[in-house]
């Protein structure tokens, strides 16, 4: 991914300019953390990172295609093909098992019902939780369950995967299973990109890039 010049202004009045101007590029298979407290621009920073929001200027390129100019439904379409999204929140249906829930990430897709199926198991298998495919939601732990929100993400097979303060709602234990599997997701060649305001998770990018006042600064390693 690709910012070039890219700002994010709230029309007022008076307007608010959320994300300033700013350069960033993301290589494939980099792990990024981004930091910064309570009203930085983090959730800006996001939004437009993760299409849900376009920048008032700039260029945002993902996978090389830029996709300030694009309409609403090429952007949603790309987001659902090349972002695969993880929230400090589970967001899992309650009802349904863990199997169900990773499958239901596909509905909307032309994937046949079986393959759905065949690839929510593969999932699964990836975050270590194929013996817990049958299980609801309320008889996992937080750390399963934010496994499972994991699978969930990577089952559509995105390009970048954007977390959203993923252990903001685990004990120290699950906490540290969850940055694991983000370690070994990276270590097999995903692009993994956590927002956080935790420097002790933001430690565990190879990369930490500060928010404050809406500009990103990278850190330079001492």
């Amino acid at each position: 991914m690709e910012f070039r010049g890219v700002a994010l202004t709230y029309p007022g009045p008076p307007p608010v300019e959320a994300l300033k101007p700013c350069e960033l590029i993301v290589h494939r298979g980099e792990f990024v953390t981004i930091v910064g407290p309570s009203g930085s621009g983090k959730s800006t920073f996001l939004n437009v990172a993760g299409l849900l929001d376009s920048p008032t200027a700039g260029h945002y390129l993902l996978d090389g295609i830029d996709t300030a100019g694009l309409p609403d439904r090429d952007r949603t379409a790309l987001r659902g093909r090349r972002i695969g999204f993880v929230f400090q929140s589970f967001h899992l249906l309650p009802h349904r098992s863990a199997l169900e829930n990773v499958a239901l990430a596909m509905l909307y897709t032309s994937v046949p019902r079986a393959e759905r199926l065949t690839r929510a198991r593969e999932a699964l298998e990836q975050v270590g939780l194929s013996h817990r495919e049958t299980a609801v939601p309320g008889r996992l732990s937080g750390g399963e369950r934010q496994r499972v929100a994991i699978a969930r993400a990577l089952v559509g097979r995105p390009s970048l995967l954007l977390c959203d303060e993923p252990t903001g709602n685990l004990d120290s234990a699950n906490a540290a299973s969850v940055l694991t599997l983000l370690d070994e997701l990276h270590a097999a060649g995903m692009t993994v990109m956590v927002i956080t305001h935790d420097t002790e998770v933001a430690a565990r990018g190879r990369r930490t890039v500060t928010v404050r006042d809406g500009l990103l600064r990278e850190q330079v390693a001492a």
